[in-house]
């Protein structure tokens, strides 16, 4: 009795997979993840010092003149321009792990449509990308500024500390930029529904203009200038969902007129 309800728990079967089969599937992928991750890193350290002599030419008041204040600084700032660079190019390879884990339980038309979203999900985090640095940062960055001069302060920026600042701006716009892409892939499999998303707009409306907020300097132009993008993006996702949605309605209501005909 006790090796029949282990074996019918072994063969316990998810979208027509195995759970066992299915946790394999899953492990191999995150491997595969994990390698091009260290790959990538690895070249991150190769790109880290034209990637930080760009940023610094680059800066919002000109190129400005940095200091170390730790001996690890040089290397800490090192290991995070070569973490972003890895980042950044294991994007398309993860997405395309993900939509392989889940191939499966996809139709072949879901499947084609599906594996578009991995060149739109890099264009949408490149995207955001450029919108935070070219938009965000240089307003956040002048608030700064103006303050230590109301202050009297003398400005002397740390490597390290101007580096932070500017990759807590960078990497969470980025993400947010996913949104739109992340929501369609999930409404094409069915774990989302426009009317879930609608259910969810206040709330979600409030998570974007609180982090309009938090990312800006406190007043009501910098704060819309972020917010209502968020905010756009979340409407989009919302449309693009409606969409997918009906079009995995309709599909599905062909098979079953299909399955109907030929019984």
């Amino acid at each position: 009795m006790a090796e029949r309800s282990g074996a019918s728990a072994d063969t316990l079967e998810m979208g027509g997979m195995p759970l066992m089969e299915h946790i394999g599937e899953l492990r191999k992928r995150v491997i595969y993840i994990i390698i091009v991750l260290v790959l990538a890193l690895v070249g991150g350290l190769f790109g880290a010092e034209p990637l930080f002599d760009y940023l610094i030419d680059a800066a919002p008041s000109g190129q400005i003149d940095l200091s170390a204040f730790s001996p690890w600084d040089a290397i800490s700032l090192y290991m995070k321009f070569a973490f972003i660079i890895s980042f950044v190019v294991a994007i398309p390879f993860t997405l395309y792990q993900l939509w392989a884990f889940v191939k499966p339980a996809l139709g072949k038309k879901e499947q084609r449509a599906t594996l578009r979203y991995i060149p739109g999900a890099l264009f949408m985090f490149l995207a955001g990308l450029a919108f935070a640095y070219y938009v965000i940062f240089p307003m956040a960055y002048s608030f700064t500024e103006k303050v230590t001069r109301n202050l009297g302060l003398k400005q002397v920026y740390g490597a390290n500390q101007y580096f932070s600042f500017l990759f807590n701006i960078l990497v969470p716009m980025s993400l947010l930029f996913e949104l739109p892409i992340v929501i369609l892939f999930l409404t094409r499999i069915g774990i989302l529904s426009p009317l879930l998303l609608r259910k969810l707009r206040k709330l979600a409306w409030f998570v974007m203009a609180v982090v309009g907020v938090v990312v800006t300097p406190p007043d009501v132009i910098s704060d819309l200038l972020v917010a209502v993008p968020l905010i756009l993006l979340y409407e989009i996702s919302v449309l693009l969902s409606a969409s997918a949605y009906s079009k995995r309605m309709r599909r599905a209501a062909e098979r079953e007129a299909a399955l109907d005909e030929d019984d």
